[in-house]
């Protein structure tokens, strides 16, 4: 089969404690519990795929409609526009593989090696870069708000570093899933997978370093330094009477606190999971299966949230709305009028101290 690993019934009677989870990742546990994983159903399959196509087509549009309005007007974009922006663009690239995801979960892996490690590493830089981001952003509110120096931030060039920086990071912490990613067909089925496959020995260890690291390095720094940023100035907020400023950190609050709803479910389900399969914790057969389950659950949770920030700035974004409407009278494709009655009805004011495009 080329370079698709089959694993033959002979090789399954050798070894029978080994776990082929719905999750595919492979285990040696003399210990465990021998159990069989418990198959979705056609039905269940064909919804996720669904599910996969709509977020595709709506995160297609509406990142892209982002991309348009912060990329129109570069004499007015801020920091926080710049940081945006490139979320936007991960969330794009993420919503290209999508297709596939959905060809997958309905059928089976059918697009061979390379497909398999390059959706995977566009799933984990799109995790990566979209946390890293919200953290730089958290730290140049923190910045603006608490000691006030926006318009210096605003004026520097290292914004452009930081998002190379960013998605240089976010390559980095990806390139496990380049190494460990294969496509393989588990024993006594007839469907190939695309899924980790770290090896024979030292499973256990390399599951630990290959997970652990980039989710601590990744993961759990950014997010301490957000609820940091986050919590003093939101604080410092409370104790001022500026409603642009507090209107903008409305935005931002709640375009972090939708990427955590999302993500966060996954990725404490894969810190579960690593614990089960390195035997911190009792593993039996009914907690994989529940934690396979869990799996897929949160995954398809975090593969919504690619489409998630356009309608959060629609709907709190006044600025979004008004520069959109802006660009929609530009080509004469609404009028005048209609702009000037969307500003009165929000009273939108283009005097604010607050000059991002998006917030």
């Amino acid at each position: 089969m080329g370079d698709v690993l089959t694993f033959e019934g002979d090789l399954y009677d050798l070894f029978p404690n080994y776990s082929f989870t719905d999750d595919y990742s492979i285990d040696f546990n003399s210990d465990a519990e021998p159990c069989r994983p418990e198959s979705a159903s056609p039905v269940v399959r064909y919804i996720v795929a669904f599910i996969y196509c709509l977020v595709c087509l709506m995160s297609l549009v509406g990142n892209s409609l982002v991309v348009l309005v912060v990329s129109y007007n570069k004499r007015n974009r801020s920091v926080t526009d710049v940081y945006l922006l490139n979320l936007a663009i991960a969330d794009l690239l993420f919503a290209l593989a999508l297709p596939i995801w959905a060809i997958y979960r309905a059928h089976e892996w059918i697009f061979g090696l390379v497909m398999c490690k390059l959706t995977s590493v566009l799933k984990e830089v799109n995790f990566y870069s979209g946390i890293l981001l919200l953290a730089f952003i958290s730290i140049d509110r923190y910045l603006a708000i608490v000691y006030a120096t926006r318009a210096a931030t605003e004026k520097r060039r290292w914004v452009k570093f930081a998002c190379i920086g960013i998605w240089l990071f976010s390559f980095l912490f990806s390139l496990p899933v380049i190494a460990s990613r294969n496509v393989f067909q588990p024993p006594n089925t007839s469907q190939r997978v695309c899924y980790e496959n770290i090896g024979w020995n030292e499973t256990a260890k390399w599951r630990v370093v290959l997970r652990i690291l980039p989710q601590t390095f990744g993961f759990i720094v950014p997010l301490f330094i957000m609820l940091f940023c986050y919590g003093v100035t939101v604080h410092r907020l409370f104790q001022t009477k500026n409603i642009q400023k507090r209107k903008a950190m409305k935005v931002i609050l709640a375009v972090v606190l939708v990427f955590l709803f999302c993500w966060l479910p996954y990725n404490i389900s894969l810190l579960v999971d690593t614990l089960l399969r390195t035997h911190f914790i009792a593993d039996t057969c009914s907690r994989r299966n529940a934690i396979d389950a869990a799996l897929v659950g949160t995954e398809i949770l975090g593969f919504s949230h690619s489409c998630m920030n356009p309608i959060i700035y629609a709907f709190i974004g006044q600025k979004f709305r008004n520069n959109f409407l802006k660009i929609l009278v530009m080509h004469g494709i609404i009028s005048k009028e209609i702009l000037r009655r969307y500003r009165k009805g929000s009273s939108f004011s283009s005097t604010s101290g607050n000059t991002s495009m998006t917030l």
